[in-house]
Protein backbone atom coordinates (compact mmCIF):
# COMPACT_ATOMS: atom_id res chain seq x y z
CA UNK A 1 0.00 0.00 0.00
CA UNK A 2 3.01 2.90 0.55
CA UNK A 3 4.61 1.36 -2.77
CA UNK A 4 0.83 2.41 -4.04
CA UNK A 5 0.70 5.94 -2.20
CA UNK A 6 4.62 6.61 -3.68
CA UNK A 7 3.98 5.05 -7.36
CA UNK A 8 0.54 7.80 -6.85
CA UNK A 9 2.73 10.78 -5.52
CA UNK A 10 5.44 10.73 -8.48
CA UNK A 11 2.55 10.61 -11.00
CA UNK A 12 0.96 13.58 -9.59
CA UNK A 13 4.45 15.34 -9.02
CA UNK A 14 5.72 14.26 -12.46
CA UNK A 15 3.23 13.10 -14.93
CA UNK A 16 2.05 16.44 -16.29
CA UNK A 17 5.54 16.49 -18.09
CA UNK A 18 3.39 13.78 -20.64
CA UNK A 19 0.40 16.17 -20.59
CA UNK A 20 0.07 18.51 -23.77
CA UNK A 21 -0.27 21.38 -21.82
CA UNK A 22 2.51 20.12 -19.04
CA UNK A 23 4.54 23.59 -18.33
CA UNK A 24 8.17 22.56 -17.57
CA UNK A 25 11.47 24.57 -17.49
CA UNK A 26 13.76 25.44 -20.98
CA UNK A 27 16.46 27.26 -21.77
CA UNK A 28 15.99 29.10 -24.95
CA UNK A 29 19.20 30.12 -26.68
CA UNK A 30 19.59 33.15 -29.51
CA UNK A 31 21.79 33.39 -32.06
CA UNK A 32 22.54 37.30 -31.81
CA UNK A 33 22.52 39.91 -29.04
CA UNK A 34 21.30 43.04 -31.16
CA UNK A 35 22.06 45.92 -28.62
CA UNK A 36 20.13 49.12 -28.28
CA UNK A 37 21.00 50.50 -24.97
CA UNK A 38 24.52 48.92 -24.10
CA UNK A 39 27.21 49.33 -25.92
CA UNK A 40 31.02 47.89 -25.09
CA UNK A 41 32.26 51.27 -24.75
CA UNK A 42 30.16 51.82 -21.66
CA UNK A 43 30.82 49.07 -19.58
CA UNK A 44 29.84 51.24 -16.59
CA UNK A 45 25.88 50.71 -17.65
CA UNK A 46 26.15 46.97 -16.86
CA UNK A 47 29.34 46.38 -14.71
CA UNK A 48 30.57 47.86 -11.41
CA UNK A 49 33.83 49.64 -11.07
CA UNK A 50 35.19 46.92 -9.02
CA UNK A 51 34.50 44.53 -12.20
CA UNK A 52 35.93 46.92 -14.59
CA UNK A 53 39.55 47.01 -12.22
CA UNK A 54 39.40 43.13 -12.45
CA UNK A 55 39.29 43.16 -16.34
CA UNK A 56 42.08 45.78 -16.26
CA UNK A 57 43.88 43.93 -14.04
CA UNK A 58 43.59 40.86 -15.57
CA UNK A 59 44.51 42.52 -19.32
CA UNK A 60 40.79 41.94 -20.26
CA UNK A 61 38.97 43.37 -22.62
CA UNK A 62 35.08 44.01 -22.71
CA UNK A 63 33.16 41.39 -25.07
CA UNK A 64 30.05 40.20 -25.99
CA UNK A 65 29.58 38.08 -23.36
CA UNK A 66 29.07 41.62 -20.92
CA UNK A 67 26.31 42.51 -22.60
CA UNK A 68 22.75 41.53 -21.29
CA UNK A 69 20.40 39.30 -23.43
CA UNK A 70 19.03 41.59 -26.36
CA UNK A 71 15.67 43.14 -25.01
CA UNK A 72 14.23 43.09 -28.27
CA UNK A 73 13.65 39.53 -28.20
CA UNK A 74 13.38 39.01 -24.87
CA UNK A 75 9.96 40.69 -25.45
CA UNK A 76 8.83 38.34 -27.79
CA UNK A 77 9.73 35.85 -25.48
CA UNK A 78 7.93 37.07 -22.44
CA UNK A 79 4.73 37.00 -24.90
CA UNK A 80 5.15 33.64 -25.78
CA UNK A 81 5.94 32.19 -22.64
CA UNK A 82 4.42 31.91 -19.09
CA UNK A 83 7.50 33.29 -17.34
CA UNK A 84 10.69 34.35 -17.76
CA UNK A 85 12.78 32.90 -14.77
CA UNK A 86 16.18 34.67 -15.66
CA UNK A 87 18.32 35.31 -18.66
CA UNK A 88 22.45 34.42 -19.60
CA UNK A 89 24.08 36.68 -20.64
CA UNK A 90 27.07 34.33 -21.01
CA UNK A 91 25.38 31.99 -22.98
CA UNK A 92 22.78 34.47 -24.43
CA UNK A 93 19.88 32.12 -22.91
CA UNK A 94 16.73 32.73 -21.26
CA UNK A 95 15.74 30.54 -18.85
CA UNK A 96 12.01 30.33 -18.95
CA UNK A 97 8.38 28.52 -17.97
CA UNK A 98 6.39 27.49 -21.35
CA UNK A 99 4.29 24.45 -22.20
CA UNK A 100 4.79 22.66 -25.74
CA UNK A 101 2.39 24.46 -27.91
CA UNK A 102 4.43 27.61 -26.65
CA UNK A 103 8.03 25.93 -27.05
CA UNK A 104 7.29 24.93 -30.71
CA UNK A 105 6.32 28.29 -31.16
CA UNK A 106 9.17 30.05 -29.75
CA UNK A 107 11.66 26.87 -31.50
CA UNK A 108 10.41 28.47 -35.26
CA UNK A 109 11.23 31.90 -34.53
CA UNK A 110 14.58 32.96 -36.86
CA UNK A 111 16.49 34.58 -33.79
CA UNK A 112 16.69 31.06 -31.54
CA UNK A 113 19.51 29.05 -31.86
CA UNK A 114 18.13 25.85 -30.04
CA UNK A 115 15.84 25.29 -26.90
CA UNK A 116 16.46 22.61 -24.08
CA UNK A 117 14.24 21.15 -21.99
CA UNK A 118 16.13 21.55 -18.31
CA UNK A 119 13.69 20.41 -15.51
CA UNK A 120 9.82 19.39 -15.67
CA UNK A 121 7.45 22.01 -13.53
CA UNK A 122 8.02 25.33 -11.47
CA UNK A 123 8.58 26.81 -8.60
CA UNK A 124 5.44 29.48 -8.53
CA UNK A 125 6.33 32.98 -8.16
CA UNK A 126 3.79 35.25 -7.06
CA UNK A 127 1.91 36.68 -9.81
CA UNK A 128 3.23 34.48 -12.61
CA UNK A 129 1.29 33.60 -15.43
CA UNK A 130 1.50 29.95 -14.44
CA UNK A 131 -1.37 27.58 -14.41
CA UNK A 132 -1.35 26.02 -10.69
CA UNK A 133 -1.53 22.17 -11.69
CA UNK A 134 1.94 22.50 -13.29
CA UNK A 135 3.68 23.68 -10.25
CA UNK A 136 6.42 20.57 -8.87
CA UNK A 137 6.47 20.83 -5.32
CA UNK A 138 6.88 18.21 -2.88
CA UNK A 139 4.88 18.51 -0.24
CA UNK A 140 6.76 16.83 2.20
CA UNK A 141 9.61 18.72 1.62
CA UNK A 142 11.99 15.54 1.02
CA UNK A 143 15.26 16.49 0.24
CA UNK A 144 17.03 15.14 -2.90
CA UNK A 145 19.16 11.34 -1.80
CA UNK A 146 22.02 13.94 -2.92
CA UNK A 147 21.48 15.73 0.33
CA UNK A 148 20.81 13.03 2.93
CA UNK A 149 23.59 11.81 5.36
CA UNK A 150 24.46 15.57 5.44
CA UNK A 151 23.89 15.78 9.56
CA UNK A 152 26.47 17.36 11.48
CA UNK A 153 27.02 16.01 15.00
CA UNK A 154 27.51 18.74 18.09
CA UNK A 155 31.14 19.34 18.67
CA UNK A 156 33.23 20.48 21.33
CA UNK A 157 36.76 19.94 19.44
CA UNK A 158 39.17 22.79 18.44
CA UNK A 159 40.02 24.25 14.98
CA UNK A 160 43.29 24.37 15.45
CA UNK A 161 44.02 21.66 13.15
CA UNK A 162 41.90 22.71 10.22
CA UNK A 163 43.15 26.10 10.49
CA UNK A 164 47.16 24.98 11.04
CA UNK A 165 47.18 22.44 8.30
CA UNK A 166 47.06 25.02 5.57
CA UNK A 167 48.33 27.89 6.98
CA UNK A 168 45.47 30.13 8.30
CA UNK A 169 46.78 30.55 11.87
CA UNK A 170 50.21 31.84 9.96
CA UNK A 171 48.07 34.31 7.76
CA UNK A 172 46.88 35.85 10.28
CA UNK A 173 50.02 36.12 12.30
CA UNK A 174 51.32 37.83 9.12
CA UNK A 175 47.73 40.00 9.79
CA UNK A 176 46.07 38.96 6.32
CA UNK A 177 42.25 38.14 6.91
CA UNK A 178 41.03 38.74 3.59
CA UNK A 179 40.18 42.45 3.46
CA UNK A 180 39.79 43.74 0.21
CA UNK A 181 39.13 40.41 -1.35
CA UNK A 182 35.29 39.77 -2.45
CA UNK A 183 34.17 36.33 -1.91
CA UNK A 184 30.76 34.84 -3.66
CA UNK A 185 29.26 31.44 -1.78
CA UNK A 186 27.32 29.55 -4.14
CA UNK A 187 24.71 26.94 -2.26
CA UNK A 188 21.78 26.00 -1.14
CA UNK A 189 21.19 28.39 1.67
CA UNK A 190 22.10 30.69 4.64
CA UNK A 191 19.75 30.30 7.55
CA UNK A 192 20.51 31.76 10.46
CA UNK A 193 23.46 33.53 8.50
CA UNK A 194 22.02 36.35 9.75
CA UNK A 195 21.15 35.89 13.01
CA UNK A 196 23.51 33.31 14.40
CA UNK A 197 26.53 35.14 16.61
CA UNK A 198 29.94 33.52 14.79
CA UNK A 199 28.53 35.60 11.56
CA UNK A 200 27.65 38.63 13.45
CA UNK A 201 31.03 40.33 12.27
CA UNK A 202 30.07 39.82 9.01
CA UNK A 203 26.54 41.21 9.52
CA UNK A 204 27.88 44.63 12.03
CA UNK A 205 30.61 45.15 9.71
CA UNK A 206 28.02 44.88 6.91
CA UNK A 207 30.51 42.65 4.57
CA UNK A 208 27.40 40.60 3.28
CA UNK A 209 27.16 43.09 0.20
CA UNK A 210 24.77 41.10 -1.98
CA UNK A 211 22.56 38.19 -2.17
CA UNK A 212 20.65 36.26 -5.16
CA UNK A 213 18.77 33.36 -5.33
CA UNK A 214 18.61 31.62 -8.57
CA UNK A 215 16.41 28.80 -7.69
CA UNK A 216 13.27 31.06 -6.88
CA UNK A 217 14.43 34.46 -8.23
CA UNK A 218 11.47 36.44 -7.01
CA UNK A 219 13.01 35.78 -3.17
CA UNK A 220 15.26 39.04 -2.23
CA UNK A 221 16.75 37.47 1.10
CA UNK A 222 19.13 34.35 0.81
CA UNK A 223 19.05 33.47 4.62
CA UNK A 224 16.53 30.31 4.15
CA UNK A 225 16.24 26.98 2.59
CA UNK A 226 19.48 24.74 3.30
CA UNK A 227 21.74 25.12 5.99
CA UNK A 228 24.59 23.56 3.95
CA UNK A 229 25.40 26.85 2.64
CA UNK A 230 25.32 28.42 6.64
CA UNK A 231 27.87 25.41 7.20
CA UNK A 232 30.38 26.17 3.97
CA UNK A 233 30.16 29.95 4.57
CA UNK A 234 31.36 29.15 8.28
CA UNK A 235 34.37 27.75 7.24
CA UNK A 236 35.41 31.16 5.57
CA UNK A 237 34.10 34.00 6.97
CA UNK A 238 33.13 32.91 10.86
CA UNK A 239 34.63 35.06 13.62
CA UNK A 240 34.22 33.82 17.04
CA UNK A 241 37.03 32.69 18.64
CA UNK A 242 35.16 30.41 21.48
CA UNK A 243 33.66 28.73 18.22
CA UNK A 244 35.39 29.25 14.94
CA UNK A 245 37.55 31.52 13.37
CA UNK A 246 37.84 31.27 9.61
CA UNK A 247 40.53 32.59 6.84
CA UNK A 248 38.58 35.08 5.53
CA UNK A 249 36.26 37.03 7.83
CA UNK A 250 37.20 40.53 6.41
CA UNK A 251 36.14 39.78 3.45
CA UNK A 252 33.08 40.92 1.19
CA UNK A 253 30.46 38.50 0.35
CA UNK A 254 27.76 37.44 -2.43
CA UNK A 255 25.75 34.61 -1.47
CA UNK A 256 23.71 32.95 -4.40
CA UNK A 257 21.58 29.81 -3.95
CA UNK A 258 21.78 28.07 -6.71
CA UNK A 259 20.85 24.47 -5.91
CA UNK A 260 17.47 22.89 -5.61
CA UNK A 261 18.07 20.37 -2.73
CA UNK A 262 14.69 18.55 -3.41
CA UNK A 263 15.39 17.92 -7.28
CA UNK A 264 18.81 17.39 -9.48
CA UNK A 265 18.00 18.81 -13.01
CA UNK A 266 19.95 20.91 -15.76
CA UNK A 267 18.77 23.78 -14.32
CA UNK A 268 20.72 24.07 -11.86
CA UNK A 269 23.84 23.89 -13.48
CA UNK A 270 22.25 27.12 -15.54
CA UNK A 271 21.70 28.73 -11.98
CA UNK A 272 25.23 28.40 -11.26
CA UNK A 273 25.80 29.99 -14.63
CA UNK A 274 23.60 32.92 -13.75
CA UNK A 275 24.98 33.47 -10.45
CA UNK A 276 28.42 33.63 -11.55
CA UNK A 277 27.58 36.43 -14.27
CA UNK A 278 26.04 38.30 -11.46
CA UNK A 279 29.10 37.60 -9.00
CA UNK A 280 31.33 38.77 -12.07
CA UNK A 281 29.05 41.94 -12.93
CA UNK A 282 29.74 42.88 -8.79
CA UNK A 283 33.90 42.61 -9.35
CA UNK A 284 33.62 38.92 -6.78
CA UNK A 285 37.19 37.82 -6.75
CA UNK A 286 36.57 34.36 -5.84
CA UNK A 287 33.55 31.72 -6.08
CA UNK A 288 33.43 29.31 -3.79
CA UNK A 289 31.02 26.55 -4.73
CA UNK A 290 30.27 23.18 -2.94
CA UNK A 291 27.81 22.26 -5.52
CA UNK A 292 28.69 20.19 -8.18
CA UNK A 293 26.86 17.94 -10.89
CA UNK A 294 27.48 14.31 -13.08
CA UNK A 295 23.97 12.37 -12.14
CA UNK A 296 20.46 13.82 -12.29
CA UNK A 297 16.87 12.95 -12.19
CA UNK A 298 16.29 12.31 -15.81
CA UNK A 299 19.02 9.63 -16.89
CA UNK A 300 19.27 11.12 -20.08
CA UNK A 301 20.94 14.15 -18.63
CA UNK A 302 23.23 12.30 -16.81
CA UNK A 303 26.71 12.48 -17.93
CA UNK A 304 29.43 9.98 -18.99
CA UNK A 305 33.29 10.10 -17.50
CA UNK A 306 34.09 11.85 -21.31
CA UNK A 307 31.71 14.76 -20.59
CA UNK A 308 33.94 15.73 -17.59
CA UNK A 309 36.60 17.04 -19.96
CA UNK A 310 36.40 20.91 -18.74
CA UNK A 311 34.70 21.71 -21.61
CA UNK A 312 31.71 19.82 -22.20
CA UNK A 313 28.87 20.53 -19.11
CA UNK A 314 26.93 23.38 -18.82
CA UNK A 315 28.02 24.25 -15.67
CA UNK A 316 31.67 23.67 -17.11
CA UNK A 317 31.28 26.54 -19.60
CA UNK A 318 30.15 29.10 -17.10
CA UNK A 319 32.98 28.47 -14.50
CA UNK A 320 35.51 28.84 -17.57
CA UNK A 321 34.17 32.00 -18.09
CA UNK A 322 34.28 33.14 -14.97
CA UNK A 323 38.14 31.82 -15.01
CA UNK A 324 38.57 33.66 -18.09
CA UNK A 325 37.16 36.97 -16.49
CA UNK A 326 39.77 36.84 -13.70
CA UNK A 327 37.93 35.19 -10.78
CA UNK A 328 39.41 32.36 -9.21
CA UNK A 329 36.72 29.47 -8.71
CA UNK A 330 37.45 27.42 -5.84
CA UNK A 331 35.06 23.80 -5.98
CA UNK A 332 34.67 20.59 -4.22
CA UNK A 333 35.60 17.94 -6.20
CA UNK A 334 32.63 15.78 -5.33
CA UNK A 335 32.25 12.59 -2.73
CA UNK A 336 31.76 9.82 -4.75
CA UNK A 337 35.07 8.35 -3.58
CA UNK A 338 37.11 6.39 -5.96
CA UNK A 339 33.94 4.72 -7.97
CA UNK A 340 34.65 4.67 -11.64
CA UNK A 341 37.20 5.54 -14.22
CA UNK A 342 36.91 8.31 -12.89
CA UNK A 343 34.49 10.37 -9.75
CA UNK A 344 34.53 14.15 -10.58
CA UNK A 345 31.52 16.07 -10.44
CA UNK A 346 31.75 19.46 -12.69
CA UNK A 347 33.17 22.05 -12.95
CA UNK A 348 35.91 20.55 -11.03
CA UNK A 349 36.66 19.05 -14.35
CA UNK A 350 37.47 22.67 -15.52
CA UNK A 351 41.16 23.40 -15.65
CA UNK A 352 40.79 26.83 -14.66
CA UNK A 353 39.12 26.15 -11.75
CA UNK A 354 40.81 24.79 -8.47
CA UNK A 355 39.14 21.71 -7.56
CA UNK A 356 39.33 20.53 -3.59
CA UNK A 357 39.58 17.13 -2.09
CA UNK A 358 39.74 15.81 1.50
CA UNK A 359 42.13 14.48 3.64
CA UNK A 360 41.89 12.75 6.60
CA UNK A 361 43.65 13.78 10.29
CA UNK A 362 46.07 11.81 8.83
CA UNK A 363 46.31 12.91 6.30
CA UNK A 364 45.45 10.34 3.65
CA UNK A 365 42.88 10.63 0.98
CA UNK A 366 39.70 10.63 3.00
CA UNK A 367 37.40 7.98 1.47
CA UNK A 368 34.65 9.85 0.22
CA UNK A 369 36.60 12.17 -1.64
CA UNK A 370 36.19 12.08 -5.70
CA UNK A 371 38.66 11.27 -7.58
CA UNK A 372 40.80 12.29 -11.22
CA UNK A 373 41.74 12.20 -13.94
CA UNK A 374 39.39 14.19 -16.12
CA UNK A 375 38.05 13.31 -19.18
CA UNK A 376 40.47 14.82 -20.95
CA UNK A 377 43.34 12.56 -18.89
CA UNK A 378 44.31 15.90 -16.89
CA UNK A 379 44.75 15.31 -13.20
CA UNK A 380 42.03 16.50 -10.54
CA UNK A 381 41.74 17.15 -7.86
CA UNK A 382 44.22 20.04 -7.51
CA UNK A 383 44.66 20.15 -3.84
CA UNK A 384 43.06 19.35 -0.46
CA UNK A 385 42.40 20.32 2.77
CA UNK A 386 40.64 18.78 6.29
CA UNK A 387 36.98 17.16 4.96
CA UNK A 388 37.25 14.51 7.87
CA UNK A 389 34.43 16.34 10.43
CA UNK A 390 36.07 19.70 10.55
CA UNK A 391 34.64 21.95 13.10
CA UNK A 392 31.98 24.28 11.20
CA UNK A 393 28.82 26.48 12.77
CA UNK A 394 24.89 25.31 12.49
CA UNK A 395 22.42 27.58 11.60
CA UNK A 396 21.60 28.29 15.23
CA UNK A 397 25.00 29.06 15.60
CA UNK A 398 26.53 26.36 17.60
CA UNK A 399 29.72 24.54 16.89
CA UNK A 400 29.40 20.68 14.67
CA UNK A 401 31.54 18.40 12.85
CA UNK A 402 30.67 17.55 9.30
CA UNK A 403 32.37 15.42 6.38
CA UNK A 404 32.82 16.45 2.80
CA UNK A 405 34.90 18.24 0.21
CA UNK A 406 32.02 20.93 0.61
CA UNK A 407 33.85 21.34 4.16
CA UNK A 408 37.34 20.96 2.44
CA UNK A 409 36.66 23.82 -0.10
CA UNK A 410 35.86 26.50 1.86
CA UNK A 411 39.01 26.42 4.14
CA UNK A 412 40.97 26.91 0.83
CA UNK A 413 39.08 29.54 -0.65
CA UNK A 414 39.82 31.49 2.46
CA UNK A 415 43.61 30.82 2.46
CA UNK A 416 43.77 31.99 -1.28
CA UNK A 417 41.26 35.22 0.24
CA UNK A 418 44.18 36.30 2.39
CA UNK A 419 46.91 35.12 -0.03
CA UNK A 420 45.22 37.55 -2.56
CA UNK A 421 45.15 40.43 0.02
CA UNK A 422 48.70 39.91 0.74
CA UNK A 423 49.51 39.83 -3.11
CA UNK A 424 47.11 41.90 -4.81
CA UNK A 425 49.15 42.22 -7.46
CA UNK A 426 48.48 39.10 -8.68
CA UNK A 427 46.39 37.82 -11.51
CA UNK A 428 44.36 34.89 -10.94
CA UNK A 429 46.59 32.59 -12.66
CA UNK A 430 49.66 33.52 -10.61
CA UNK A 431 47.32 32.90 -7.27
CA UNK A 432 46.35 29.35 -8.73
CA UNK A 433 49.93 28.90 -9.44
CA UNK A 434 51.53 30.07 -6.11
CA UNK A 435 49.09 27.95 -4.46
CA UNK A 436 49.67 24.92 -6.04
CA UNK A 437 53.48 25.59 -5.72
CA UNK A 438 52.87 25.74 -1.61
CA UNK A 439 51.27 22.28 -1.83
CA UNK A 440 52.65 19.41 -0.35
CA UNK A 441 53.00 16.95 -3.29
CA UNK A 442 53.79 19.47 -6.12
CA UNK A 443 56.57 17.40 -7.52
CA UNK A 444 54.51 14.18 -7.84
CA UNK A 445 50.80 15.15 -7.90
CA UNK A 446 48.25 12.42 -8.43
CA UNK A 447 44.48 11.96 -8.63
CA UNK A 448 43.69 11.37 -5.25
CA UNK A 449 44.88 14.53 -3.81
CA UNK A 450 46.71 16.38 -6.68
CA UNK A 451 49.24 18.77 -5.96
CA UNK A 452 48.37 18.23 -2.54
CA UNK A 453 47.89 20.50 0.58
CA UNK A 454 48.62 23.88 0.03
CA UNK A 455 50.36 26.10 2.68
CA UNK A 456 50.08 29.64 3.17
CA UNK A 457 53.90 30.49 4.33
CA UNK A 458 55.38 28.64 1.11
CA UNK A 459 52.49 30.37 -1.05
CA UNK A 460 53.54 33.81 0.53
CA UNK A 461 57.08 33.63 0.93
CA UNK A 462 57.80 31.77 -2.40
CA UNK A 463 60.66 29.46 -3.09
CA UNK A 464 63.18 32.17 -1.70
CA UNK A 465 65.04 33.86 -2.90
CA UNK A 466 68.46 33.98 -4.54
CA UNK A 467 72.25 33.00 -3.54
CA UNK A 468 75.06 34.55 -4.88
CA UNK A 469 77.23 31.66 -4.87
CA UNK A 470 77.03 28.44 -5.62
CA UNK A 471 73.68 26.56 -6.63
CA UNK A 472 71.32 25.40 -3.83
CA UNK A 473 70.99 21.50 -4.24
CA UNK A 474 66.97 21.86 -3.34
CA UNK A 475 64.42 22.19 -0.53
CA UNK A 476 63.58 19.13 1.15
CA UNK A 477 61.83 18.20 4.04
CA UNK A 478 61.78 14.47 5.12
CA UNK A 479 59.85 12.24 6.69
CA UNK A 480 56.53 14.97 6.94
CA UNK A 481 54.62 13.96 8.93
CA UNK A 482 57.37 12.78 11.31
CA UNK A 483 56.80 9.12 12.90
CA UNK A 484 60.27 8.59 14.30
CA UNK A 485 62.38 11.36 15.93
CA UNK A 486 64.69 12.20 12.97
CA UNK A 487 64.27 14.93 10.55
CA UNK A 488 66.59 15.34 7.43
CA UNK A 489 66.54 18.63 5.51
CA UNK A 490 67.97 19.94 1.86
CA UNK A 491 68.89 23.09 1.86
CA UNK A 492 70.86 26.11 0.58
CA UNK A 493 74.18 25.80 -0.81
CA UNK A 494 77.08 25.48 2.18
CA UNK A 495 77.93 22.96 5.28
CA UNK A 496 76.59 25.08 7.95
CA UNK A 497 73.03 26.70 8.43
CA UNK A 498 70.33 28.28 11.77
CA UNK A 499 67.79 26.25 12.07
CA UNK A 500 64.62 27.28 14.18
CA UNK A 501 61.51 25.48 15.43
CA UNK A 502 58.54 27.36 16.61
CA UNK A 503 55.74 25.56 17.49
CA UNK A 504 51.62 26.38 16.93
CA UNK A 505 51.44 29.35 19.36
CA UNK A 506 54.20 31.08 17.94
CA UNK A 507 56.74 30.55 20.34
CA UNK A 508 60.34 29.64 19.23
CA UNK A 509 61.24 26.44 21.11
CA UNK A 510 64.62 25.70 19.79
CA UNK A 511 67.62 27.27 17.97
CA UNK A 512 70.54 25.78 16.65
CA UNK A 513 73.27 26.14 14.09
CA UNK A 514 73.29 23.01 11.92
CA UNK A 515 76.43 21.18 10.10
CA UNK A 516 76.37 18.43 7.44
CA UNK A 517 80.01 16.76 5.88
CA UNK A 518 79.44 17.79 2.11
CA UNK A 519 76.12 19.77 0.27
CA UNK A 520 74.75 16.67 -1.13
CA UNK A 521 73.84 15.41 1.91
CA UNK A 522 71.10 16.66 3.83
CA UNK A 523 70.92 18.54 7.37
CA UNK A 524 69.46 16.03 10.22
CA UNK A 525 68.85 16.49 13.70
CA UNK A 526 67.01 14.31 15.92
CA UNK A 527 64.08 15.70 17.94
CA UNK A 528 62.75 13.17 20.20
CA UNK A 529 60.96 15.35 22.52
CA UNK A 530 58.93 17.47 20.98
CA UNK A 531 55.12 16.52 21.37
CA UNK A 532 52.36 15.40 18.74
CA UNK A 533 51.61 18.80 16.75
CA UNK A 534 52.40 20.60 14.03
CA UNK A 535 55.60 23.07 14.27
CA UNK A 536 57.28 26.21 11.86
CA UNK A 537 61.01 24.91 10.95
CA UNK A 538 63.17 27.86 9.98
CA UNK A 539 66.78 27.52 8.32
CA UNK A 540 68.66 30.27 7.17
CA UNK A 541 71.91 30.72 4.94
CA UNK A 542 72.99 34.06 4.81
CA UNK A 543 70.28 35.41 2.85
CA UNK A 544 68.81 32.52 1.84
CA UNK A 545 65.73 31.52 3.76
CA UNK A 546 62.87 28.58 4.08
CA UNK A 547 59.78 27.50 5.87
CA UNK A 548 58.13 24.52 6.14
CA UNK A 549 55.25 23.29 8.22
CA UNK A 550 55.88 19.78 9.92
CA UNK A 551 53.45 17.45 11.65
CA UNK A 552 54.89 14.88 14.27
CA UNK A 553 52.84 12.49 15.22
Amino acid sequence: MGEIRVFIFLVFLFGFGFQSNAQNRYAVYLKYKPQTEYTLSNPQAYLSSKAIQRRQKEKLAIDSLDLPVSEKYLDLLRKSSNYILYNSKWLNASILVADATQINAIKSFPFVEKVVYVAPGYYQPPGARILPESEVRDPSKAEHPKWKNRESSMTSNAYDFQNQLIGIDKMHQEGFTGKGITIAVFDAGFPGVNTASPFSYLITNQKIIAQKNTVKPWQKEVFTDHPHGTNVLSLIGANEPAKLVSGAFDSEYVLVITEDVYTEYWIEELNWVRGAEFADSLGVDIINSSVGYIDFDDPSMTYQAKDLDGKTTIIAKGAKTASDKGILVVNSVGNYGSSGATSLVSPADVKEVLAIGSVTQQLSVSGFSSRGPTGDGRIKPDLAAFGNSPVLILSNGATATSSGTSFSAPQVAAMAAGLWSAKPEWTRAELMENLLRSASQFDKPDNQLGYGIPDFFKAYYGEILSVENGEEVGWKVFPNPMVEDQLSIYFGVGQKCNFTLIDSSGKVILESELERPNVQSPYTLNLPWIRPGFYLIQLQEGSLVRHSKILKR
